[in-house]
């Protein structure tokens, strides 16, 4: 089945660009210059990914995405050159799945938006990258950190945290395997399960947005390690 992509670029070169090149990959788009007119083929179509830019006239990418998120759980892959932007559609509560840097190559593109239709079709439930549990657990546990299965939350002492999908799965990576360290690369490879293109900064962003989440002081650590130079692991154990 066609998947339908929604392609919001206000650059008519870019976006006719861009169209013509999924189109090639045998997708279906539908395409939007600004934010009022996405928001509006959001409600007329039923879209599988939105491909976003961030400065949008008349309603603005972070607008529209914060929209999307209040509705639906579709992939929305940013198109953006403002890294300051870029960081508040990842990590503050916005819940962009990932980002493309502008200028961007079609290549990557494309194999962006393959991946995340991937992902979202096949796996309903995050998939467990390293350890494979023998039989159903409802719930992971290190020390006062609990990471329910069934409600894609961690609960911290009494707090219940609601996680995103990316955090959740980061979550379990750590905690299904507590004494690895894992590099950045290989965070990237296991939850977005694709090619790690160098930039660091949507690991950095989804690392610290869990943090300030389940850590009681962010700024040190106790369940989230920064192991320097190499990556990150569960606590100390």
């Amino acid at each position: 089945m066609e998947k339908l992509i929604l392609l919001v670029e206000d650059d008519r070169e870019i976006n006719q660009l861009v169209k013509s090149q999924l189109e090639q990959e045998a997708f279906k788009v539908v395409t939007a210059y600004n934010g009022e007119d996405a928001l509006h083929l959001l409600q007329q179509h039923e879209i599988d990914l939105v491909l976003l830019d961030l400065m949008l006239p008349k309603l603005n990418g972070l607008e529209v995405l914060k929209q999307i998120r209040s509705t639906k759980h579709i992939p929305v892959l940013i198109i953006s050159a403002k890294d300051s932007e870029l960081d508040k559609a990842l990590g503050l509560g916005f819940g962009a799945d990932d980002y493309i840097s502008k200028p961007f190559s079609l290549i990557e593109l494309v194999a962006r938006v393959h991946a995340a239709i991937r992902r979202a079709t096949q796996y309903a439930v995050p998939a467990e990258p390293m350890q494979r549990e023998s039989v159903a657990v409802d719930s992971l546990q290190y020390k006062d950190l609990t990471l329910d299965m069934a409600t894609f939350t961690a609960k911290v002492e009494a707090r219940t945290v609601q996680l995103t999908s990316k955090e959740f799965q980061i979550l379990k990576l750590f905690m299904t395997n507590p004494r690895r360290v894992f590099t950045k690369e290989q965070i990237f490879h296991f939850i977005w399960e694709e090619d790690y293109y160098g930039n660091e900064n949507v690991i950095n962003v989804h690392i610290r947005r869990l943090r300030e989440k389940i850590e009681q002081d962010p700024s040190s650590p106790q369940y989230i390690r920064t192991i320097w130079g190499i990556g990150y692991k569960l606590g100390d154990s």
